[in-house]
Order: structure tokens, then C-alpha cells, then sequence
């Protein structure tokens, strides 16, 4: 029998307004029904083709575009992302930018209602598409309440509440929890519909996929089924081939001064319930700890009271020397035009410092680039340059491998090590359990927040 062609992409060039090509003559079909695992290095173009595939590009970034793409019929040259919204649906890499609406029930039947499905409808699709991502229990909640990881399964339900025949995913695990993230993907896998999953984290990517696309540059350099890309992988981007496990360093028995101690810590937004009840946690310099949990249990919170940027709402926090902050979203919180001169932010200016760092994190190619300009791991690279540059006595940071390849993750996790050796104290609120930790920290379930009146 033969498989039906759902995409099709021929020849296809794009380079954003004032950049250089993001992707470079590539050509590839889509079948209806299968599953594809993208993955590359950052800045490799993956986005850039997912974007195309929505018909995002070139009609919302502009740039210049050649080659063709057809979906389900349609040339996305002559048809945009509206006329396709009932055919191809999306979950972007960042949540926080894809949600139009204040509560989560409208924001999953928000799609529905454009799409002109009857009223009597919306209704029974929004509550099955939520119960399909298990966050049914954020039917009511404001989408402004939830944390990053809970964010991603409404987009999820959002999607796939529009029953799509082509569902493009960019990175749409990178702040769930093992249990979130296993739920989310099983929920694709039932999709029956078309996948293409852009996914960093390569061991779930690979256990749901038909077929592996790699690009490296803005170029496709495989092309496979899934046991053939093991092979492949396994022989040329072993990183890229799953398995890896957690190295941690020996937990240190000689734990230098406290850098911060939260003792019996509660906190709540506002007269919500405690978000945290009665935490006790010291950091010490030169060690390493991991903040552990499921999406909604505090960890978020937890970093920003260590950071100094909340302050408890009871209980007593002490702290010793400079510390500095890497939110869950660093793209949200660029201000400058450049990338040197946000690194420079931190050094009262010091382009030289900043240079430096850029290099550390191998963005000296992005030295005179708009921040915006650059993929999601790149910007959370510069987002970890700029918070370390002033070289703090404490880094805390909040899902730091947020996009970020696994070549680029084995170096982050060598940093850190320095950063410890050198006599920092590292907080790094996390999901991903291959970053190396002296201590793993595991909050308590998520608290169950009342619905939003």
C-alpha cells in the first residue's frame, strides 16, 4: 500500500534579514502518520525548518526564502500560516511567548473557536486534549500561575485539541519532569498524525521515532530510519546516540563556607497556598547542587529566594558574597542590541571580559549579532555568559540545558565542575539528570492551587 506524501520540501534556502542563511538547499517528505526525531547542534537550522514547515517563514520573520514547501497540497508561498492552522499545528521553544490567553481552558480552545469548529464542539475537544497531556487539574488556573513545564502541556493540549495532520514540536520537553515528559511523549505517540520532534534530550526522541533527520549548518547529513540513524550516530555523534548516563562528582567531605542558608523558608503568591512550607537548604562554595522535582514544586521559587530576588514570606535567609541569576526563559530578559554588549552589561562595560566569555561558551561568532537573532541554546549559552562574567561567589540557575545540544551539554557540565573547583557555590534547579551535582535536592509534589475565580 502506498504512504501518502504529506509534505514536501524542495530545494528549500532561508536566511533571516540581515543574517546569514539559516538553512541551505534542503529537501525531504513527510508521510502521513510518522514520527521524525530532528536533531542538530544548536543554531543548525532545525527551528528555521520547523518554522517553514508552519509557514512561518517566510511570511512572519521575512528573510529570504527559495525553494518550495507543500503541505497537504498547499504551497506555503501563496498560503500562510492561517490557512494552514487547520492542517499543520505547532508547540514552539517557548511556551511563555505561544499563549494568547489568561486561563488555561481558553487558551486550549482559543485555536478551536479561529478554526470555526462548532461550539458544542470546543468544549468536549478541550477537556479530552487536556486529559490526553495530564493537566487536566489546570483546566481553571491562570496561565500566568504556571510554571514552564506546565506551560508546555497546555501548549501541547492546544495542539493537539485541533486534531492537525502534521504536528511540529521544538523542543517541547526541555522543563518537564521524567514523569510530565514520558506523559507528554506517549500523548504524541497517540496523536495519529504526522511528528516532527525536535528534541535535545535524544533518548526520548529516539524511542518514539520512525525516522532520524540530523543537520548540522543548514544542512540535512542524515536521513534515516530509526535503527539505521543508531548506527550512524553511534559511529559519527555518539553523543547523539542515546544511553548516557549520570557522572556525578564524589560529594565533597571538606564543604567550603555557606554561601546561602534558607532556614524553615515558606513563601506564597499573594494569598495563595504555600508554594514552599518550611524549607531548610545551604549551599556551601565549591559544591554543586541540584534542585530536583516535578513542574509546579517550587523550584523556580526555591532559586529566586536563594538568589535574592524574593524574599520569604516567613522564615530567615542569610547570605555571603555576590550571586547572580539565570532565569528559566534568559531570551525574555535580553535588553541590549548586541550580544557583547549584554555580556558587557555585567562588567560596567568591559568589552574585553565580555569577549571572553562569549568565546568560553563558543559564541564569538555572535559578538556583533542581535540576541534575538540567535536560536534558543544559543541565547541560553549567552544568558549563562552574562550571569557569569562578573565571576559571582554563587550561580544560581534555573534549567540551564534548555535547548542546548548534547555536545554543548557535555561542555556545560565541565564548566560547572570548574566553576566548584574554583570555589563557587552552584545552585541549578534542573530536570535533566546528566548534569553532575554533589548534592541532588528532591522537593516535594506540586502544590494543588485552588481555581482561579
Amino acid at each position: 500500500m502506498a504512504v501518502e506524501v504529506l509534505a514536501t520540501v524542495d530545494g528549500l534556502s532561508f536566511g533571516y534579514p540581515g543574517g546569514v542563511a539559516a538553512v541551505r538547499d534542503v529537501s525531504l517528505e513527510l508521510y502521513a502518520g510518522e514520527v521524525v526525531a530532528l536533531l542538530g547542534p544548536s543554531g543548525s537550522g532545525k527551528s528555521t525548518l520547523l518554522r517553514a514547515l508552519a509557514g512561518l517563514v517566510p511570511h512572519f520573520h521575512g528573510g529570504r526564502f527559495s525553494g518550495r514547501v507543500e503541505i497537504a497540497g498547499l504551497d506555503t508561498r501563496s498560503h500562510g500560516p492561517a490557512e494552514l492552522a487547520g492542517t499543520v499545528a505547532s508547540v514552539f521553544q517557548d511556551p511563555e511567548d505561544q499563549v494568547v490567553m489568561t486561563r488555561v481552558e481558553n487558551e486550549v480552545a482559543f485555536g478551536l473557536e479561529n478554526l470555526g469548529v462548532a461550539p458544542e464542539l470546543i468544549w468536549p475537544r478541550v477537556e479530552a486534549a487536556l486529559a490526553d497531556v495530564g493537566a487536566s487539574q489546570l483546566w481553571a488556573r491562570r496561565t500566568v500561575e504556571l510554571s514552564g513545564g506546565e506551560l508546555q502541556r497546555v501548549c501541547l493540549a492546544s495542539a493537539l485539541a485541533l486534531e492537525p495532520q502534521l504536528l511540529l514540536l521544538d523542543e517541547p520537553t526541555s522543563q518537564l519532569d521524567a514523569g510530565g515528559a514520558e506523559g507528554f511523549l506517549a500523548a504524541v505517540e497517540q496523536a495519529h498524525c504526522a511528528v516532527v520532534l525536535c528534541e535535545q534530550r535524544v533518548d526520548r526522541a529516539l524511542a518514539i521515532a520512525d525516522r532520524v533527520i540530523m543537520m548540522e549548518e543548514g544542512r540535512i547529513v542524515l536521513d534515516a530510519p530509526v535503527a539505521e540513524a543508531r548506527v550512524w550516530l553511534s559511529a559519527r555523534r555518539p553523543r547523539y546516540a542515546g544511553g548516557l548516563i549520570a557522572h556525578d562528582p564524589d560529594r565533597r567531605t571538606q564543604a567550603g563556607a555557606p554561601l546561602v542558608r534558607l532556614d524553615d523558608v515558606h513563601f506564597s503568591y499573594g494569598d495563595g497556598p504555600d508554594v514552599l512550607g518550611g524549607i531548610s537548604l545551604v549551599v556551601h562554595r565549591g559544591e554543586i547542587v541540584a534542585l530536583e522535582g516535578q513542574n509546579g514544586s517550587g523550584k523556580t521559587t526555591l532559586a529566586r529566594i536563594a538568589a535574592g530576588l524574593l524574599q520569604p514570606t516567613s522564615g530567615t535567609v542569610t547570605r555571603e558574597g555576590r550571586a547572580t541569576y539565570l532565569s528559566q526563559d534568559p531570551g525574555r530578559y535580553l535588553v541590549r542590541e548586541t550580544a557583547i554588549e549584554e555580556v558587557a552589561l555585567g562588567v560596567a562595560g568591559d568589552e574585553v571580559r565580555a569577549a571572553a566569555a562569549l568565546e568560553s561558551f563558543g559564541l564569538s561568532f555572535a559578538t556583533c549579532r542581535h540576541p534575538r537573532d540567535l536560536s534558543s541554546g544559543e541565547r541560553e549559552r549567552l544568558g549563562i555568559a552574562a550571569v557569569s562574567v562578573p565571576e559571582p561567589d554563587l550561580l544560581v540557575l534555573d534549567e540551564p540545558t534548555r535547548g542546548i545540544d548534547p555536545d554543548r551539554k557535555a561542555a556545560l557540565a565541565a564548566w560547572l565542575l570548574e566553576q566548584a573547583d574554583a570555589g563557587r557555590g552552584v545552585l541549578v534547579a534542573t530536570h535533566d539528570p546528566l548534569l553532575p551535582a554533589h548534592r541532588r535536592v528532591g522537593l516535594d509534589a506540586p502544590v494543588e492551587v485552588p481555581v482561579a475565580a
